[in-house]
């Protein structure tokens, strides 16, 4: 069953409105509501004193419209008798300063008593709905993720710190103590990094000590998950567990860890915000996160927010332009939801988010943002049985690192790289060419794809590379970048030349470094003419000096005094192929790069479309489900290569081009033919189109 619904608050509305809502929603084609996670000052007034009764009359009132329902374990937003009962439960900045009571998630994940109240309010609610009919699933919290620094973060780092190490003289030998006589005699010397003692910021602390608070505290908030999910496994059999993550954008968590006592990853989409207040949406930034969340457990997944209307707290973010917001929730789905759940039901009229727009307006009105819901839902009942289930598959993974990604953090190493811009720039050539793309882990088996990117790998591991080499051994094809196996996993710069421990599969040593400043670049000149047509890249922000061992030079620099020296290389290894991009360069370089990987990889994208149409596919089975976004302002032709059938509409489309209108999405469909082969030769055609 597809899950097609709403984020609603019933407490923020009077009683005599709720049937009506619900009457709406039902019109508008939802079956699922998610309920409460913001509610625990209504569910438990006061300590022990449990009220459920309002959110049962709620939860009635939308089963009779056929709706069923997810609850969230409110503990995102705690109520004042909370923080008053612990006051010491409030987090700590990396300043020193303890924030004050007034928003959310302003609560230390390391507090015994602030769990404690967490354990009980999850372990009345599951009691109390652990047999309702209307209760599918939960979600724990809402968007875990700040960090804190208080003392009892600290006491129980010191744990953390021993159970890891062992004894100070581990510690010690890993974190290199004796750089500035820091050398610790007692585990209740280490402190947190706060900024105060860093003159310099953050990075100014041990890069081993701070990187290991930051592993810490992400295992601070999977133990304050956990707790809550062990109850609700106890008393909920029945039901799913789900967390409600940010995308491949939020980096304070190490989401594949977070990911892994849930029965599948769910995350909150929102394209237009006051914190991105721009005219355009880049439409390969919601694709990675979608990537991300589908390669945390390796299936799919829901969208627990998907935007409803203008964002926005003190600012108010563009509107979605008509059409957006169906198109949006159509390349949820085309990536691998199985679930779309709007943010939210109606546009609070108090409180922080006024301005944060549901599908209603303040004053209830279901308007234009309404409709354009309401007619989705009508296409989901045509189609979500067809679409639910049914996968993404991709022969190309790009491999996502924690630990590199919080090292950089401590250093940047250079003020104009930011890893997860890195990571979409790379991702960005791929999804221009309609290719699918997963997002793995260190842990997971490079063996199922064909191509494996592996971006600034700063971090590297023994076993992480003895992974990456067998990968290549046995015939894969692998791209790295700059600050490759420049570290050990204790934040520890290795004895040896970048890459490292890639040194041997790249066949390049780098023999020195050049970080560039701010609005300073150089074109890269390739070694076969042919290779590249167009304007050169342009090597931007580091610039990697090669020393070739196996390698050979695909490009060269051409400026400054390593000019001729090699900035790309390429090494068989095995099997394999190994290139070694010695330059974060910029979008540019990398969609020049992209066709040349795929024909290493011996992969190809038959389906090309126009700039800002995406293609995308699901498969159920043998069978392809394609998706066809025009995410421009801009009627735009797309080329078919075969008969097709719109699922949307019903409508048969002959081979020639679609015309797809500004903001709108087909989902289409192989239609059968008269001769058996042919239609044979053009499943086999699309198939190819995207790696099968």
């Amino acid at each position: 069953m597809f899950r097609f619904g709403v984020d609603y608050y019933p407490e923020h509305w009077p009683e005599e409105r709720w049937a009506l809502d619900a009457r709406l929603m039902q019109e508008a084609g939802f079956n699922t509501v998610r309920l409460a996670e913001f509610a625990w000052s209504r569910l438990e007034p006061a300590p022990g004193r449990f009220d459920f009764d309002w959110l049962d009359r709620a939860i009635a009132i939308l089963q009779e419209r056929g709706l069923q329902v997810v609850l969230g374990t409110p503990t995102a937003s705690p109520p004042p008798w909370v923080m008053a009962m612990h006051p010491d439960a409030h987090r700590v900045l990396p300043s020193g300063l303890r924030v004050a009571y007034g928003n959310r998630r302003n609560y230390c994940p390391t507090h015994a008593g602030y769990r404690e109240r967490g354990r009980i309010i999850t372990q009345a609610m599951a009691e109390h709905y652990a047999h309702h009919p209307a209760v599918i699933g939960w979600q724990i919290d809402n968007e875990f993720g700040d960090r804190c620094y208080c003392e009892h973060c600290r006491a129980a780092f010191h744990v953390w710190l021993q159970h890891k190490y062992q004894s100070l003289d581990a510690l010690n030998e890993a974190w290199g103590t004796v750089f500035w006589s820091q050398v610790y005699t007692e585990w209740s010397q280490i402190p947190v990094p706060l900024e105060t003692a860093a003159p310099f910021g953050d990075g100014s602390h041990n890069p081993g000590l701070a990187l290991d608070y930051y592993r810490f505290l992400s295992d601070q908030y999977v133990a304050f998950q956990r707790e809550q999910v062990a109850i609700l496994r106890r008393r909920c059999p029945g039901h799913f567990i789900t967390h409600n993550m940010m995308g491949a954008g939020y980096d304070r968590l190490n989401y594949f860890d977070l990911a892994a006592d849930l029965d599948f990853v769910s995350w909150d989409n929102y394209r237009r915000m006051q914190w991105t207040f721009r005219p355009e949406v880049i439409p390969s930034e919601a694709a990675l996160s979608h990537a991300a969340m589908r390669g945390l457990k390796h299936k799919n997944f829901w969208v627990m927010e998907q935007q409803a209307g203008a964002g926005g707290w003190q600012i108010v973010s563009v509107a979605p332009r008509p059409g957006e917001l169906r198109l949006w929730a159509y390349q949820s789905i085309a990536h691998g939801a199985d679930a779309i759940i709007f943010f939210r039901w109606r546009t609070a009229r108090f409180g922080t988010e006024q301005y944060w727009h549901g599908l209603l307006e303040h004053d209830g009105r279901a308007g234009r943002r309404y409709a354009e819901i309401k007619q989705m839902g009508a296409e989901i009942a045509r189609v979500g049985a067809e679409i639910a289930g049914s996968e993404v598959r991709a022969n190309i993974a790009i491999l996502l690192d924690y630990d590199s990604r919080f090292a950089f953090q401590i250093q940047a190493n250079n003020p104009a790289f930011q890893y997860t811009n890195h990571l979409h720039d790379i991702y960005q050539a791929f999804h221009r060419r309609n290719l699918a793309v997963d997002v793995v882990s260190g842990r997971d088996d490079f063996s199922r794809y064909k191509l494996l990117i592996a971006p600034a790998l700063y971090v590297l591991t023994e076993e992480t590379a003895r992974r990456i080499e067998a990968f290549v051994q046995n015939g894969g094809v692998l791209m790295t970048t700059p600050r490759t196996g420049v570290k050990d996993a204790t934040n520890t710069v290795v004895n040896m030349p970048p890459p490292g421990l890639l040194a041997g599969v790249c066949g390049v040593e780098v023999e020195e470094y050049d970080s560039l400043p701010e609005g300073v670049s150089q074109p890269l000149a390739f070694v076969q003419s042919d290779f590249h047509n167009g304007p050169p890249p342009h090597a931007r922000i580091w610039c990697d000096v090669l020393r070739p061992s196996s390698a050979q030079p695909v490009a060269l620099y051409t400026q400054d005094y390593y000019a001729g020296k090699p900035a790309i290389t390429e090494n068989r290894y095995g099997a394999g192929r190994a290139v070694y991009v010695g330059t974060f360069g910029d979008g540019q370089l990398y969609a020049a790069l992209v066709d040349w990987l795929l024909d290493l990889a011996n992969l190809r994208s038959e389906i090309s479309t126009p700039p800002g149409v995406e293609w995308s596919t699901r498969w159920r089975g043998d069978r392809p489900i394609h998706f066809v976004l025009n995410h421009t302002r801009e009627r735009q032709p797309v080329n078919l290569k075969g008969r097709m059938r719109n699922l949307l509409n019903g409508e048969a489309l002959e081979s020639g081009v679609l015309e797809l209108p500004p903001y709108q999405a087909a989902i289409l469909t192989a239609e059968p033919v008269d001769d058996p082969m042919e239609d044979k030769v053009s499943g086999e055609k699309l198939a190819g189109a995207y790696g099968r």
